[in-house]
């Protein structure tokens, strides 16, 4: 199956086009969001993805929105990281940083009291974040509040914040980073309508919506080079209040520009709960047409769907989430057509080792 053959394009030069989806799991020491060996075990134990893209990290003392998570701009965030990639390319894997700001997915309790920061004073609707402190010690969904626009000193900082984190990615030992720019974080409100009401250079018409997010890719490649850049969009995907009419237009925009600037790769977030939309053929079509590198699919593919799309033509690498969280050999497994173990759900954030380095390969499973 071509799931199972090498891809290389640029730097990106993996043994297979199975990729490790970044999936949040909150196990970083505290205090300091610091990575640890724990997450180097648990990393190095996936690392036959052809490429694995980290669990999203903040970009700076402001971009965080979930307890736990990790950051990269620390001297001990990247010293916690080195133990991460330097496990993985010991057994020989690739390994990608996925950098973010969550904007008004946030809450006070991150943003020392204040307001989080978004394109447009706009409060998000039914959107929660996860909060573990003194109130609330096992962890608990805490819903958003208001955030406040974006000055111009804002956004140049956070631009430069993705830019300075993206160089210490590098120093950390990470092959390149991936910028999320989906799911509803900050670099996806600035591009859809319902989240951006901006009268400004950055907001209103397609080119303007999409400024911000070229801004920080072009910041970023500058710095570290753009063949070493991804970046995640996710164009239907709707949860967090992030409905917009027009953002496929946007994104199709903006994939234009950024196959200019030369990146590694686009990543597709595709929805992926029991009544989805289906994602138009026009739009792979047209997205094949206009983006000329490596374009990475995710979305609660199996083996036949992931296949399917790579002989189509639409995608080059497939990513895989949940099913990797139980089955750290899950490409072995599915070559050998093996049973798949199902992950348990409870200990997906927060916590040690339970539901996060324990579960065994199949080898000793047999």
């Amino acid at each position: 199956m071509k799931l199972f053959t090498p891809y290389s394009n640029g730097r990106l030069a993996l043994s297979n086009r199975m990729v490790m989806a970044p999936m949040t799991r909150s196990r970083t020491t505290q205090p300091g969001n610091i990575p640890n060996e724990m997450m180097a075990e648990y990393y190095a134990q996936r690392a036959s993805a052809g490429l694995i893209i980290t669990e999203a990290t903040q970009i700076s003392d402001d971009s965080q929105g979930y307890s736990f998570t990790p950051g990269v701009y620390t001297h001990e965030q990247i010293q916690g990281w080195r133990k991460v990639t330097s496990a993985v390319h010991q057994v020989g894997g690739t390994i990608f940083n996925q950098l973010w700001h969550v904007g008004r997915v946030s809450h006070p309790v991150f943003q020392q009291g204040l307001a989080p920061i978004a394109p447009s004073a706009i409060k998000p609707t039914d959107t929660k974040v996860w909060i573990v402190d003194e109130a609330h010690p096992q962890g608990q969904m805490i819903d958003c509040l208001p955030p406040r626009e974006m000055t111009q000193s804002d956004i140049d900082r956070v631009v430069n914040d993705f830019a300075d984190s993206a160089a210490k990615a590098i120093d950390a030992g990470f092959d390149g980073v991936e910028i999320h720019g989906g799911n509803g974080y900050l670099i996806d409100q600035f591009l859809r309508t319902n989240s951006n009401k901006r009268t400004d250079d950055y907001g209103g018409s397609r080119e303007n919506r999409i400024r911000f997010l070229m801004e920080v890719v072009s910041a970023v490649s500058n710095r570290i080079g753009a063949d070493k850049v991804g970046v995640r969009l996710a164009p239907f995907v709707t949860f967090k209040d992030m409905d917009c009419p027009d953002i496929v237009d946007a994104i199709l925009l903006a994939a234009e520009q950024l196959s200019a600037i030369g990146i590694a790769y686009m990543h597709l977030s595709e929805a992926d709960w029991d009544d989805a939309p289906q994602i138009p053929a026009s739009f792979r079509v047209t997205l094949r047409e206009v983006f000329k590198a490596c374009i990475i699919v995710a979305g609660r593919y199996d083996i036949h769907r992931a296949n399917e799309i790579l002989i189509s033509g639409h995608a080059d690498l497939v990513a895989f989430g949940r099913s990797f969280i139980a089955n750290p050999d899950l490409p072995y497994r599915l070559s050998n057509q093996l049973p798949l173990a199902d992950f348990d759900k409870g200990p997906l954030f927060g916590g040690g080792a339970e539901g996060y380095i324990d579960y065994p390969h199949y080898e000793i499973n047999a």
